[in-house]
């Protein structure tokens, strides 16, 4: 008895070879010179009239024929995927990670959805931000979100300052040299805030998605392991389609 992953090994093979055949049927029915012949003789009128030899053409393709070649790949091809069809309604698995069963008796063409999902969370779950490594962190409940430690600044302004580079005299008005200097005007109190997640939580989803994979692979493989319930639907079916 065959096992349902052994159905589905030949069955994409079976597929290709039977799509070939029909398409190589079609297209030589589609040749009436291949569907059609002749004999011809010839008898001259009189005695010494001249005698001919018989011309003939045989008829290479026969539409029953071609019908019948048809049906015998077909039902091959409609017999194996009955046969997967009908088994993988009682294909099922259990999805257990860690010893925990999450989720119960799967059937196998759900696990196959589960893991193209699952690849797609695995890049969703990498590409998620991650908070700058370069700051210090803490959970903020009030803003709901991930804050640094408030750090202060000053705020300067430049201020005119004089400089007498020579005092005035009665001869001469003072030099005065005008520069700015920096004063400290106020303080800034600067907390960072971001909505974006530890590495180590998104290592964590990380890991968690890759134990599913693995299970969820570990179940479609049992599941698969079923035997199959063979089935012959072909014969009815093209018995009734080309039958007298």
């Amino acid at each position: 008895m065959a096992r349902l992953n052994q159905i589905i090994a030949v069955e994409k093979g079976i597929k290709s070879q039977s799509f070939q055949e029909l398409t190589e049927a079609h297209q030589a029915l589609q040749k009436p010179a291949l569907l059609s012949g002749i004999a011809r003789t010839y008898r001259p009128k009189d005695e010494e009239g001249e005698q001919l030899p018989p011309e003939s053409t045989k008829v290479q393709i026969k539409a029953e024929d071609v019908i019948r070649q048809t049906t015998e790949s077909l039902t091959r091809l409609f017999d194996i995927t009955a046969t997967k069809d009908w088994t993988n309604c009682n294909a099922k698995a259990d999805v257990v990670v860690d010893g925990r069963t999450l989720l119960a008796q799967v059937p196998a063409t759900y696990l196959l959805f589960l893991e193209k999902q699952l690849v797609d969370l695995h890049t969703f779950v990498k590409k998620l931000p991650v908070l700058d490594a370069a700051e210090t962190w803490s959970f903020d409940g009030s803003a709901d979100c991930w804050a640094t430690e408030p750090v202060q600044t000053l705020r300067t302004k430049k201020v005119p300052r004089n400089h007498v580079k020579a005092e005035a005299t009665d001869k001469h008005p003072a030099q005065v040299e005008v520069y700015y200097e920096d004063v400290t005007v106020g303080y800034w109190r600067t907390v960072k805030f971001s909505g974006a997640l530890p590495a180590r939580r998104i290592n964590e989803l990380l890991a968690r998605v890759e134990r599913l994979q693995e299970a969820v692979k570990f179940a479609r493989e049992e599941a698969n392991n079923i035997e199959a319930a063979e089935q012959k639907v072909g014969e009815p079916f093209f018995a009734y389609l080309f039958g007298e």
